[in-house]
């Protein structure tokens, strides 16, 4: 298996950022939705040790004799933080979250994990196989990302930066019919592996723009920091899904 990639850099350092900030701050705050998963029988443990997992699994990606095991755990990981997601669905607490918004985030980090585990995968095949479900299944996900933000164009403009030319509104309805048009492109594949490139960097870009600067202004609003490895997260699931469909390409050709 080949050194780590860009992509498996970014997400695998993104996911040890949210489980170190989690583990440091517990408070609803830096752990938002995942909180639920203090409600169980001894939650508390139970959400410690799968924040320390993240952050193995975040390590143990970027290398090679580690990189299959490791993409198990973070699936199973952020399979575990979705599903911690379904109570506010059910009780609708916010608009966004009525319509899945953060079982959706979490969900495509479960495709990113995915499309890790088919770059390990010896056979061809199914390799191909996993890398197409991780596709489909990030497609789906920027469908979720478009209506979020199209349900709170007002609370988007507000996370645009003042320094960035034109006006709020613009840059949150082109970035929502961005993500709208990634999930056509992903979902039909036709020209996914530039939708699933272009969304990587738009959602990097949010990082970048948006949030490290909060972060650096308010060090101690814990918020800001969860938001930013979240969206950091959420480039680098992308990021490896595009990278896996880059070499699905190539063994297609070799065949």
């Amino acid at each position: 298996m080949k050194a780590a990639t860009c992509g498996r850099i970014v997400f695998g350092a993104s996911a040890v950022l949210f489980g170190v900030i989690a583990l440091m701050w517990h408070d609803a705050a830096t752990w938002q939705n995942t909180q639920h998963l203090w409600s169980l029988p001894f939650g508390m443990i139970i959400g410690g040790c799968l924040m320390a997992a993240q952050i193995a699994g975040g390590i143990g990606i970027w290398h090679p004799r580690t990189a299959r095991p490791a993409s198990i755990v973070l699936g199973i990981v952020y399979l575990c933080f979705s599903l911690a997601c379904v109570p506010d669905i059910v009780a609708a607490a916010n608009i966004y979250d009525q319509y899945g918004g953060s079982f959706f985030l979490f969900l495509s980090l479960v495709w990113g994990a995915l499309a890790l585990y088919a770059a390990t995968e010896a056979n061809a095949a199914r390799a191909v196989l996993l890398g197409r479900v991780a596709r489909v299944g990030l497609g789906v996900c920027a469908i979720s990302f478009t209506l979020g933000q199209a349900l709170q164009l007002r609370g988007t403009a507000q996370g645009v930066p003042s320094w960035i030319p034109f006006s709020h509104m613009f840059w949150a309805i082109l970035t929502t019919i961005a993500f709208a048009l990634a999930a056509i492109a992903i979902l039909l594949n036709r020209q996914a592996l530039l939708a699933m490139r272009l969304m990587t960097l738009m959602v990097a870009l949010f990082g970048v723009l948006a949030w490290i600067p909060r972060v650096i202004l308010l060090p101690g609003n814990h918020f800001m920091w969860s938001e930013l490895a979240e969206t950091l997260l959420v480039a680098g699931a992308a990021w490896v899904v595009a990278e896996s469909g880059d070499a699905s390409l190539g063994r297609a050709a070799t065949e």
